[in-house]
């Protein structure tokens, strides 16, 4: 009988009969593999483990908790889904069922939207396909035969996504009675999704475009064991309790209105206040780290727009408008007036590193599906800034760059992952400065001891760059902050300065922001406290509440007081009963309430109720400020 080896990422050998399945062959060689083992790779591919080896090859597991591993069971789950709606609605017909983060869905032709009820009974049915422990069994099929199997079951979709693939031949999977186009690989059968859940059903168009017909579109989850299901229920319900804009809504932040338009934000005052605090610390910050603030206008001649390649590659995320005959650009990004204010009189060396600061109000056309709360908006503000060093000075700006996000995500309790996005299909300049820009980026990253991933192909279209995801309270990621190497820009703008020895140099060009939109910031933010903002962000500090009318004059001087000495007061003399009044405070989430009533009007001193931990006795004014001044001490970030 022939055999083959396989070598393992341990470094051991082993012989099989050739067609000694994958699965079979990794049994005592999964040493690294994380979380359940779900599918193999072999010399580097990935493939299901019912494949059979019939040549030597590298093979090692691939565990759920890998990135890969999740793809293949979420997969396996979408397909289980579709077997449930096969059974249920005879009539339906199949689009795509691809894993998403954190999940799986799939699009279905149905005669009527899916209800709450369908969902019962779909997950039900996808119960017992599981029990059934049914193998997912892999066959080739010739293209032309495939598309006449799946144009006689009435698969229009099926029959259209077939037409689109070049190759002669088209994998499709089996489990139990149900049939589907897909490329794998799958879990060896249902019974390994041991823990799943139907979240939601939303109308989504064929392929992403509203002039085709309207799916209807399924969203599940699944993992290999129920405790780690439980916890992910846990942080969506988590995670509904923090939405932003329901928080907005109850805390009076911000709004949106049909008749303003979608994704434009109406702040209200303390959500304006909020970001008025933001942005101070901002310009505090970024003076204290030697940028200089400038400011650009939000249109720009159409010709800056071309000449950047903005038109070219962005466009579609532009809008555009007309004066006196003239196209103009409404800024999506900052870069082009840095880079003219820079261009605006002759640089030395000497003069480098210059930092550029804006707090740059900039429009993208997002499409209406995309909106969602401040997180992705049509108008927002981004904390931009341009760094135009020489080539030596670059590791250096970069580093300091580092170190200003590491401080400020400290700061707000932020940890954080870093990726180096590399260039992407759509893009311009020379492959040599996109070697040195990334080469820049990945020495710097090595240099600071910074752990990161590589995210192929997602760098700007002008240059490399590193994206910081950063990790709220409840462990989901965002991203913010990123640092992009352009040596690009400078050449098409025709950046120069005066070298050492005379000579017209090029400078480098570095794009960055550190908290990136301040909208999806203040999103993040509301999240991640769930609308209890430390002290020194809370737009109102101190709730000043009389028990009753007798107290007013006594509650304005106390207001007063606070006031002169920074405090952010607001006065609640309303004729309420204490209780309410107290309840609408915690309610606000405002961080200290002051009680006045006849004992402390008498005294000179107020009750102190704080957020997190009620009554904490009556204390003299001037002590009361102490306590308040130490909390807004409680805010510091070193400079680098």
């Amino acid at each position: 009988m022939a055999t083959i080896t396989a070598s393992f990422p341990d470094g051991s050998r082993a012989e099989f009969p050739a067609g000694t399945a994958a699965g079979k062959a990794l049994q005592g060689h999964v040493a690294g593999v994380q979380g359940v083992l779900v599918a193999a790779r072999v010399d580097g591919r990935l493939t299901d483990l019912t494949s059979p080896l019939t040549a030597d090859c590298r093979l090692e597991g691939v565990g759920f908790d890998s990135p890969e591993g999740r793809d293949v069971f979420r997969h396996s789950s979408a397909h289980i889904m579709a077997e449930a709606v096969a059974d249920l609605f005879p009539a339906a017909k199949f689009a795509i069922g691809p894993s998403i983060a954190d999940g799986f869905y799939y699009d279905f032709d149905v005669e009527k939207p899916f209800t709450p009820e369908d969902l019962e009974r779909i997950e039900k049915r996808m119960a017992e396909i599981v029990k059934a422990n049914t193998p997912f069994v892999r066959s080739e099929l010739a293209r032309e035969e495939a598309l006449r199997t799946f144009r006689e079951k009435g698969e229009v979709y099926k029959a259209e996504l077939i037409e689109a693939i070049p190759d002669q031949a088209v994998s499709v999977y089996r489990q139990g009675g149900f049939t589907d186009l897909c490329r794998g690989p799958h879990v060896s059968s249902t019974g390994k999704i041991k823990a799943f859940k139907l979240l939601s059903v939303a109308g989504a168009y064929w392929r992403g475009d509203e002039r085709n017909r309207m799916l209807q579109r399924i969203y599940g989850t699944s993992f290999p064991e129920k405790a780690a299901l439980e916890a992910y229920l846990h942080r969506l319900e988590e995670a509904r309790k923090r939405d932003h804009r329901k928080i907005g809504r109850e805390l009076d932040l911000f709004s949106f209105a049909d008749e303003v338009g979608p994704g434009l934000v109406l702040w209200h005052p303390k959500g304006a206040l909020l970001r008025y605090l933001v942005e101070e610390f901002e310009r505090r910050e970024h003076l204290a780290r030697g940028y200089q603030i400038v400011f650009g206008p939000r249109i720009l001649r159409e010709e800056l727009w071309r000449a950047s390649g903005h038109y070219d590659n962005y466009r579609e995320n532009m809008y555009f408008t007309e004066i006196d005959e003239q196209r103009y650009g409404i800024k999506p990004m900052n870069c082009l007036a840095h880079m003219m204010i820079y261009k605006s009189r002759m640089r030395s060396y000497r003069d480098l590193p210059l930092r550029y600061f804006e707090l740059g109000t900039v429009n993208r056309h997002e499409k209406s599906g995309v909106l969602h709360g401040l997180t992705r908006v049509r108008e927002f503000t981004q904390d931009d800034a341009h760094i135009l060093c020489t080539p030596e000075q670059l590791p250096g700006e970069i580093a300091g760059v580092l170190a200003f996000i590491r401080d400020v995500m400290a700061l707000f309790g932020f940890p954080f992952t870093l990726e180096l996005s590399t260039r992407p299909e759509k893009s311009i300049g020379t492959d040599a400065d996109w070697e040195l820009a990334t080469s820049a980026l990945r020495d710097c990253l090595a240099a600071g001891g910074y752990a990161y991933a590589i995210n192929e192909g997602d760098g700007a279209f002008y240059g490399p760059k590193i994206d910081v995801k950063l990790e709220d309270a409840i462990g989901r990621s965002w991203q913010c902050a990123t640092i992009q190497c352009d040596f690009t820009l400078p050449e098409r703008f025709d950046l120069t300065y005066v070298a050492a020895d005379g000579q017209p140099r090029r400078p480098v060009m570095i794009h960055r922001v550190v908290l990136g939109s301040i909208e999806r910031f203040i999103a993040v933010l509301i999240e991640h406290f769930a609308g209890a903002f430390p002290y020194w962000l809370a737009p109102v500090q101190v709730a000043v509440l009389t028990i009753t009318s007798a107290q007013e004059e006594y509650g304005r001087a106390v207001a007063a007081r606070l006031r002169a000495a920074g405090v952010r007061v607001e006065e609640d003399f309303r004729n309420e009963k204490i209780g309410y009044k107290i309840r609408e405070a915690q309610l606000q989430k405002v961080p200290f309430m002051a009680i006045l009533g006849a004992r402390e009007q008498a005294d000179g001193r107020v009750a102190v109720r704080r957020r997190e931990q009620g009554d904490i006795g009556a204390l003299g004014l001037d002590e009361f400020l102490g306590l308040l001044q130490e909390q807004g001490g409680q805010r510091t970030v070193t400079v680098a």
